[in-house]
């Protein structure tokens, strides 16, 4: 089996999906959405564990821990570096949208220990939306946040995601559209026009923004939205996390051949859109396949490297340090009540 009979089966698997959710079991609309959406994310983690099967068969493990013990420490801290500057960028996540929905009692600190430790546990355990708003109501909480207030801030925080990713593949698609085809395998045209179409969204939800502030839903889960101009903070918030994210990937590539930014930002970001709605922990797998089939002028030893340093620095090394600060924050409120019982 090659490579693009694996692509041909999981386009024929989308197909087939698409047509069976039209009469899901519950037989109603949203029972049809949630119908899909899981086997779209089951669709993915099988197709990457096909493409994963395929790329690694023969794979030498000699030669992959070689390759990591040879990589330049120079590289390594100045991925971590960057790596380091993106969790740092995460944070304004939370503190913008705290702002958005009005919680302006909430400090920075604050904002920044719930949006690490949320985002780096949940993303690592999957079902991002339960995981993340978990850690987040059990920070949050102590500051008087309720569960609709932490339901409001995933939504902006989503929306911060969504405007950085349509704006930096957007751009991407429009410079360098073969990128992008060598992950989702459409011709480049039909990329480039997905691309200029992400930008016209993007223009028109500005021009929707401009004349006054706009508020979408009901009562009490009505959320003002960001006005025209604090919308690009917002949009650079989502850009800036990205570009240096990408950036600790593309100095851990190998030198030779060279490719340049752009290329390993668009298939960074696509990678990692596939990983999200895989839903899989970390995007296990789903990730590591999009790259490795994007990027076929590297061996594939010297790539798994890469992407066994990346996933060590993005992964493994902040969920160890957010399960320790979480852990250190609830010891410390249980002490906290063990000496008011004393007293």
């Amino acid at each position: 089996m090659s490579i693009q009979d694996v692509t041909s089966f999981v386009a024929r698997s989308v197909q087939r999906v698409i047509q069976n959710a039209a009469q899901p079991p519950s037989g109603d609309a949203s029972g049809r959405f949630r119908f899909l959406g899981v086997a779209l994310s089951l669709l993915v983690v099988i197709a990457a564990g096909l493409v994963l099967f395929y790329l690694l068969r023969g794979i030498d493990l000699g030669r992959v821990l070689d390759a990591v013990r040879s990589k330049s420490g120079h590289d390594i801290l100045l991925a971590a570096g960057f790596i380091t500057v993106g969790y740092v960028t995460l944070t304004f996540y939370d503190f913008f949208s705290l702002r958005t929905i009005g919680r302006t009692q909430v400090p920075y600190r604050v904002a920044a220990m719930s949006s690490f430790t949320s985002y780096t546990i949940g993303h690592n355990l999957g079902a991002t939306v339960f995981t993340a708003g978990a850690v987040r109501w059990r920070i949050y909480s102590a500051w008087g946040l309720s569960l609709v207030d932490v339901a409001k801030m995933a939504f902006v925080t989503g929306l911060t995601f969504w405007l950085g990713n349509i704006v930096v593949l957007s751009i991407c698609m429009i410079v360098e559209p073969e990128a992008a085809s060598a992950v989702d395998q459409l011709p480049s045209w039909i990329n480039r026009a997905l691309g200029m179409f992400g930008l016209a969204v993007i223009a028109l939800y500005l021009l929707w923004l401009a004349p006054s502030r706009r508020t979408i839903g009901r009562g009490d889960w009505a959320v003002t939205l960001p006005s025209a101009p604090l919308t690009f903070v917002q949009i650079g918030i989502g850009v800036l996390d990205l570009t240096v994210i990408g950036l600790a990937m593309f100095v851990l590539l190998p030198a030779d051949p060279r490719v340049d930014f752009i290329t390993v930002l668009v298939i960074y970001v696509t990678a990692m859109l596939l990983g999200f709605l895989s839903h899989a922990p970390g995007s296990l797998g789903v990730f590591e396949a999009a790259v490795l089939i994007a990027l076929p002028q590297f061996a594939r030893e010297e790539l798994l490297a890469t992407l066994l340093i990346y996933r060590c620095l993005y992964f493994v090394l902040p969920l160890v340090v957010a399960v320790a600060l979480l852990a250190t924050r609830e010891l410390r409120l249980a002490n906290r009540i063990a000496k008011r019982r004393c007293l």
